[in-house]
């Protein structure tokens, strides 16, 4: 059984006004087949730790540990933790000028796999996978988010997810700027790549709408860079009636 683990975890970044600490000790196990939802108040460190996860170079590890099945991921480059089996899913997707999406869905799944994907089957795929999306078929020709809306940007990044079936995905507040409908279609897909493959998920969001799809296992509440209470899917039932007042006052008095 595949498992990501996280230990100590303490990661800075530097700003015109010199190194700030953002994570400070962050310990945390994601197994095969889990969703563990990351939630807490703005500046509170959640997209840091998607970041840091998933290699992007503006995040220093200080201290600690990501593993995944046992491997230290911290030194490794953005390319080899995603051959490894991590996926990141966007809060801002980029958009790639002069690069089509069939094209870059085809690289990205010959660079994890080390060998090309027979054409006629992998054509299949994404056609499929794009039709269950409610995505126009014209996509697949269009560059890479150019010229997308915010909710076809989140389900090209779903789209990702379900044909290069890493073994953990972090989904950095996935549900934003989405509507109720285009929420659905997203958790859906997010839903069939779990099914399919088992992957462990993090759930990184402000937001319980979400959860009413994809239901988490585990809930984490991160305050001021620490998880500040872990429980179960009951927790985030009372984050949405009580809101983050209560962290926040416990850590403004300690």
């Amino acid at each position: 059984m595949s498992v990501l683990e996280i230990h100590d975890l303490h990661v800075s970044v530097e700003t015109e006004q010199g190194k700030i600490d953002i994570l400070k000790g962050v310990d945390l196990t994601v197994n095969e087949g889990e969703i563990h939802a990351i939630m807490g108040p703005n500046g509170s460190g959640k997209s840091t730790l998607a970041y840091t996860i998933a290699g992007h170079p503006k995040y220093h590890v200080e201290r600690g540990s990501i593993k995944l099945d046992g491997n230290e991921m911290t030194d490794l480059p953005v390319d080899e933790r995603a051959r490894a089996g991590l996926f990141l899913a966007m809060q801002y997707p980029v958009e790639i000028p002069g690069v089509a999406v069939t094209n870059f869905l085809r690289t990205a799944k010959t660079a994890l796999d080390g060998e090309a994907p027979a054409l006629r089957g992998w054509t299949k795929d994404v056609r499929e996978a794009m039709k269950n999306l409610r995505m126009d078929s014209s996509f697949a020709q269009r560059n890479v988010n150019e010229g997308f809306s915010g909710g076809e940007k989140k389900r090209h990044e779903i789209l990702q997810l379900e044909l290069l079936k890493p073994k953990f995905a972090i989904l950095d507040e996935t549900d934003s700027g989405l509507d109720v409908d285009a929420l659905k279609i997203v958790a859906e897909g997010v839903n069939r790549a779990k099914a399919e493959t088992g992957l462990g998920l993090l759930l990184i969001t402000h937001y319980t709408r979400i959860l009413r799809y994809i239901q988490p296992d585990f809930v984490h509440v991160f305050v001021d860079g620490r998880v500040a209470e872990n429980g179960g899917p009951e927790l985030a039932d009372r984050l949405e009636a009580e809101g983050y007042d209560r962290f926040l006052t416990e850590t403004s008095v300690g």
